[in-house]
C-alpha cells in the first residue's frame, strides 16, 4: 500500500469566484471532499503542501488524511484545477473512502530485472513500452504504489500482455481483453554506404570535362 498525505483544512463559509480569488491570495485554496453518501464539504486547504504533494509522486493514488476542524476524513484526490498560465494549482476535489471502499485508479508500472533480460544485456535490443500505467480496481486503502513487469528471461521479439501480469492481492485490471505492455524490439540497422564518395572527392564525368574544356578555351580568347 502506498503511503498516504496528511492535510489540515478549514471549513469554508463562503463559496464563489470572489470568495475562491480571496482566499488563493491567503495562500490557501478551495477543495470540496463529496461521496459516500454524505454532503458535500467546502474545506479550504494550505497551497504549499498540497502542491508538493501535487509533484511528489501518487496525488491521485495515495490515501489523504484530511483533519478537518479536530475530524480526520480519509480521501482520495479525484480531480484538480491548475492555472493555465503560472500552473499554480486552484482546486481539488476529493472523494470520501473508507476501508471497503472500492475504486478505480491508474496505477504506473515499474519495469524490473532488465539485467536478467538476455534481449537487453546480451542482444542488445529496446525496451518499447506501450503502456506506461494501468487501470486497475483495488481497495481504496490499499492502492499499490505500482505494478512490478518482470524482464527477467525475454529474449529479442518477446512481448509482455498484460495477462502474464502478478497483480497484488485484491487488485483486478479494468480491461478483460489481453493487451500488449511491452515488447523486446530489435536494435536498430545503421546503414553505411562505403562506397559513397567524399564531399571533395566528387568524380568527374566525360561531359564535366567536356564543359571544364570549353571554359578554358573561352578564357583564352
Amino acid at each position: 500500500m502506498a503511503e498516504g498525505f496528511e492535510l489540515k483544512a478549514e471549513v469554508r463559509e463562503r463559496t464563489g469566484k470572489g470568495a475562491a480569488r480571496a482566499l488563493r491570495r491567503t495562500d490557501m485554496i478551495p477543495a470540496v471532499i463529496y461521496g459516500n453518501n454524505e454532503p458535500p464539504l467546502a474545506i479550504a486547504i494550505p497551497w504549499k503542501p498540497t502542491s508538493m504533494a501535487l509533484y511528489a509522486g501518487g496525488f491521485k493514488t495515495h490515501v489523504w488524511s484530511i483533519d478537518v476542524d479536530g475530524k480526520t476524513i480519509q480521501a482520495l484526490a479525484r480531480d484538480y484545477q491548475r492555472d493555465p498560465v503560472k500552473e499554480r494549482l486552484l482546486h481539488v476535489d476529493f472523494l470520501r473512502v473508507t476501508a471497503r471502499s472500492r475504486v478505480t485508479v491508474n496505477v504506473p508500472l515499474s519495469f524490473v530485472g532488465e539485467d536478467e533480460c538476455p534481449g537487453l544485456s546480451q542482444q542488445d535490443g529496446v525496451l518499447t513500452v506501450v503502456e506506461h500505467s494501468l487501470s486497475v480496481e483495488a481497495g481504496a486503502t490499499a492502492i499499490p504504489e505500482h505494478i512490478e513487469v518482470s524482464l527477467a528471461g525475454l529474449e529479442i521479439g518477446s512481448s509482455i500482455h498484460s495477462s502474464s501480469l502478478s497483480l497484488p492481492a485484491g487488485v483486478t485490471l479494468t480491461n478483460e481483453e489481453d493487451f500488449v505492455i511491452a515488447t523486446i524490439a530489435a536494435p536498430a540497422a545503421e546503414e553505411i554506404d562505403d562506397e559513397a564518395p567524399e564531399a571533395d572527392e566528387v568524380p568527374t564525368t566525360d561531359e564535366d570535362a567536356a564543359e571544364g574544356d570549353s571554359e578554358t578555351s573561352g578564357d583564352a580568347e
